[in-house]
């Protein structure tokens, strides 16, 4: 992907970097080479971000072309609506607090270039605000009230603005950002896109094993893709990437859905998307989705205060009791008794208001479709962990009695009332990649759940596909860009 850096008289950017091109608001606007750009990359570095200025058109010129700007358009209004300060977090806030602590003053101005300070004791703020904010030049202002300190205003600065002893921090702080290796010269000219897959390092249950992962990047590469593992770390840089690709264990209330949601209003292809993540993370959701759609599940029943009673009745014991964003067989406990469930209740209400209670439907195996953009991809059957009712005992000592064995099936060779009751679950949720979780009982298909991250393990989903799995995926993902 080029790189332009936009600046009013581009003479005065000293700083040559390989794989980037400096030039004028004049140039972008007017050259038809600019405007015919494809995947490029725009860091607008104008003297005025004011609505219907140069640099305002830049930004809005930018994102019409298709191509990746910062500033968006939607980054200058936001920082010329003054409640946009208020949307700071509690941890940033907190973040605030501390950094501040020291300074005697009741006013404090901080400048941030490239997400950076020139002191290194405010770079850890400085960086949480470029999260925020989005822009490459930007002056902060807090004031004091009483023993707190508050941000009251954030505005972008023109390069003209940087006081002359700046400047060479300025330079430093680009050069960084830009010497990157995703900026690397040979690598700008090897590939179209660049991609981002989200991971956790630390992940116990992962939904990809490292083989995947490496296979996903090796698949991308070959479809013209500079890939970068990123973390939860990396969400101020969202906006450098033309897709994501999250391969993390995904919830509402969580960095994965953040990062999604990000993503998206950025203008990325995004799997999973954010609206997946809202429809198959939460159980409550789910539950009132399939039902309302007449998916067959099992008996189902939402529970909270005043409901409890009774319950037993209609569901029978043993049952299944989940917490709304359970995954992976955890927040998942069976009850076998009127008592059990009273104390399990107790328990999971201090975390949830709503709980889901399920009819039990004990089979050896659960089967498991993976479809994407509408079309089933794989299917897998994951038996039962030894001598327990789920596919993963999270309660057994024994590494080897974690987690059930698998076949893996020939669509053609599967009840087509399982391919059927799957696709017609996934249609309500979008054109993703999902993993259908389905019960087979007396010729019957139930379906358990939907889940919007589903495992691609390699040695596991690949097993008949290969590498056909992973392009698969991924041609789609790119797919979504080109569009």
């Amino acid at each position: 992907m080029k790189k332009l850096v936009v600046i009013n008289y581009p003479q005065r950017w000293v700083l040559d970097v390989p794989g980037v091109e400096v030039i004028s608001p004049k140039e972008y606007l007017e050259l038809e080479k600019y405007a015919k750009m494809k995947n490029a990359r725009v860091f607008n570095l104008c003297y005025d971000y004011a609505y219907q200025t140069r640099g305002y058109y830049v930004s809005l010129l930018a994102e019409a072309r298709g191509q990746k700007v910062i500033p968006s358009v939607k980054n200058i209004l936001d920082l010329k609506a003054h409640a946009i300060v208020k949307s700071i977090s509690e941890a940033q806030d907190v973040l605030i607090q501390k950094t501040m602590k020291h300074i005697r003053s009741s006013e404090f101005i901080m400048s941030i270039y490239f997400g950076r300070n020139l002191s290194p004791q405010y770079d850890k703020l400085a960086r949480e605000l470029y999260k925020l904010f989005q822009a490459p030049l930007l002056r902060a202002r807090f004031v004091r009230n009483a023993d707190k300190w508050e941000l009251s205003s954030v505005r972008t600065i023109p390069f003209k603005e940087i006081p002359d002893h700046h400047i060479p921090f300025l330079y430093q702080f680009a050069e960084e950002y830009f010497m990157l290796k995703r900026y690397d010269k040979a690598r700008i000219d090897k590939y179209k896109y660049d991609l981002a897959i989200l991971v956790n390092h630390q992940e116990k249950a992962a939904p990809s094993n490292k083989k995947a992962i490496a296979n996903f990047v090796e698949a991308a590469e070959k479809q013209g893709c500079y890939v970068e593992l990123i973390t939860k770390d990396d969400y101020s840089r969202i906006g450098e990437f033309d897709a994501l690709f999250i391969r993390e264990t995904t919830a509402v209330n969580h960095h994965t859905y953040r990062m999604a949601r990000r993503a998206q209003r950025d203008g990325l292809a995004v799997i999973d998307s954010p609206e997946s993540i809202l429809k198959c993370a939460n159980k409550v959701y789910l539950a009132e989705l399939l039902t309302l759609s007449k998916v067959p599940t099992p008996k189902t029943i939402t529970i909270h205060s005043e409901n409890i009673k009774g319950v037993e009745k209609k569901l029978g014991f043993p049952c299944v009791l989940k917490l709304p964003d359970s995954s992976f067989s955890q927040g998942v406990v069976k009850v076998s008794s009127a008592e059990e469930m009273k104390v399990k209740l107790r328990e999971m209400m201090k975390i949830s208001d709503l709980i889901i209670a399920q009819e039990f439907l004990p089979t050896s195996y659960d089967w498991r479709v993976g479809v994407l953009n509408n079309e089933v991809l794989f299917v897998c059957k994951y038996y039962m962990a030894k001598n327990h009712w789920q596919i993963i005992n999270w309660g057994t000592k024994v590494k080897n009695d974690m987690t059930g064995n698998f076949d893996i099936f020939k669509i053609e060779d599967v009840p087509q009332y399982v391919v059927d009751i799957a696709l017609k679950a996934t249609k309500l949720i979008g054109s993703g990649l999902y993993g259908v979780d389905v019960k087979e009982v007396d010729g019957k298909a139930f379906v358990i759940e939907i889940n919007d991250n589903p495992n691609i393990d390699a040695g596991v989903e690949d097993s008949l596909l290969g590498e056909q799995l992973y392009a698969t995926i991924i041609g789609h993902l790119l797919d979504n860009v080109k569009r």
